[in-house]
């Protein structure tokens, strides 16, 4: 393709941006369409920074293309940036941004033009020079976006839960020895009709037993053992102020818990459905303990651009996955990545925990870094890191996960894991 074709099939470009990706804060320099005028900011590494900052250019221009230019080293910024169908990426190559100042600015004054600046330089005159991405596809942007919606109700129904268990600490604890869980339905239906100790022993045994059968309670055992429970049970506070005051707050809690826990089941459904119409989900379905709720998250981790990620470590690193080693002299300090996406990190951590169950040779890997002292979270992390780079190479090939071609291929290559995984098998 030509420089004339491809200038014609670009989109116009409503401003053009520079960011200087870094691991705590990050520059930009932004220019827009038809200006001289540079502006320049600070942007927060997180999800949330990122996500009111893309949002406040998105409102400021209308929703229309705007181009951005990034370090290719820190390529991985294409997961957090790709879901905005307004931005559209061009990685710049470490060495041509290096080579530019070198060129340009040998001095190394303090104030020669920032990275971002030099990037925005190479975003406005030598563009044609630059591979662009295009924002991922609408189908992998619904997957991206149906699953951190999800998490943010998963996280705000957690917190309802903790607040909850305070407030029944204080004046009706026996609810937490009754019921494992407080966000069934058995629970808030429970709190929303007696929500003290006192008007719940005051119900008759024949009420209650028919309460608990029409919250789906078969097990006639259980239920005795709670009306037992309920007759003999002491309040443990009689100061009626704050007993109403508690009473009160928990009946409205117990329905936000509903309401959200309703929202979080209406969510699936659609992501269950976004992920199955999606053309790689194959992929991710095939991964060993991975289910209904982890394969979309890491369908939505990966993207549909196979060219965002030039390797499995920067997938590692982004991820958080991969563990950073500072030097200061002869020190070494080596600890998990604390700037990172935490959901991506916490997505592959828990698929990684689950797939223990699921696959031999990652309840084996798993086992064997333990026999050397590994906590679990640890041993789970250095799972995820290896688990990472198959799954890599199974969604760069378009492939699903075979879990015999993957033991056959260790015991050709003679790993240690292949003997461990054939042993396990055995028991």
């Amino acid at each position: 393709m030509s420089e004339v074709e491809w200038v014609s099939q670009e989109p116009h470009f409503a401003a053009f941006v520079g960011i200087d990706w870094a691991d705590q804060k990050h520059v930009w320099c932004l220019q827009a369409a038809g200006s001289e005028k540079r502006e320049s900011g600070e942007l927060e590494h997180t999800p949330e920074a990122v996500e009111a900052w893309v949002g406040q250019l998105c409102q400021r221009f209308g929703n229309r293309p705007i181009a951005v230019a990034v370090e290719q080293s820190r390529g991985a910024l294409g997961f957090m940036l790709a879901k905005y169908e307004p931005l559209h990426l061009f990685p710049v190559p470490s060495t041509m941004a290096a080579n530019m100042r070198e060129a340009l600015y040998p001095s190394g004054a303090k104030d020669d033009p920032r990275d971002a600046d030099l990037l925005l330089d190479l975003l406005l005159q030598h563009r044609d020079k630059l591979r662009g991405l295009s924002p991922d596809t609408e189908a992998t942007r619904r997957v991206q976006n149906l699953v951190e919606e999800r998490r943010k109700l998963v996280d705000e129904k957690t917190a309802q839960i903790n607040r909850l268990t305070s407030h029944l600490k204080i004046y009706f604890p026996q609810i937490l020895d009754w019921f494992e869980h407080l966000d069934t339905e058995l629970v808030c239906a429970l709190l929303e009709h007696w929500s003290t100790l006192e008007e719940l022993q005051k119900v008759p045994p024949a009420k209650l037993r028919t309460f608990f059968r029409k919250q789906h309670c078969r097990d006639q055992e259980l239920i005795e053992r709670r009306l037992l429970a309920i007759r003999q049970a002491i309040s443990a506070i009689r100061d009626r102020a704050v007993i109403e005051a508690k009473s009160s707050v928990v009946k409205v809690i117990v329905q936000i818990i509903r309401s959200l826990g309703k929202g979080i089941a209406d969510l699936d459904e659609k992501i269950e459905e976004a992920a199955a119409a999606h053309p790689d989900f194959f992929i991710f379905e095939s991964l060993p303990g991975a289910g209904a709720v982890i394969a979309p998250r890491l369908l939505a981790a990966f993207g549909s651009q196979r060219e965002r990620y030039g390797n499995a470590g920067e997938v590692q690193s982004y991820s958080g996955i991969a563990p950073v080693t500072e030097r200061s002299g002869k020190k070494k300090w080596v600890h998990s990545r604390w700037a990172c996406p935490k959901f991506l990190r916490q997505s592959f951590h828990e698929w990684a925990g689950h797939s223990i169950a699921y696959s031999v040779w990652a309840r084996s890997y798993y086992q064997q870094q333990r026999s050397k002292g590994q906590d679990h979270h640890a041993a789970v992390r250095a799972l995820a890191f290896k688990w990472i780079r198959i799954v890599f190479r199974c969604w760069k090939d378009g492939v699903a996960y075979d879990e015999s071609k993957y033991l056959a291929s260790l015991a050709r290559r003679g790993s240690p894991l292949a003997a461990l995984a054939a042993t396990a098998k055995t028991l």
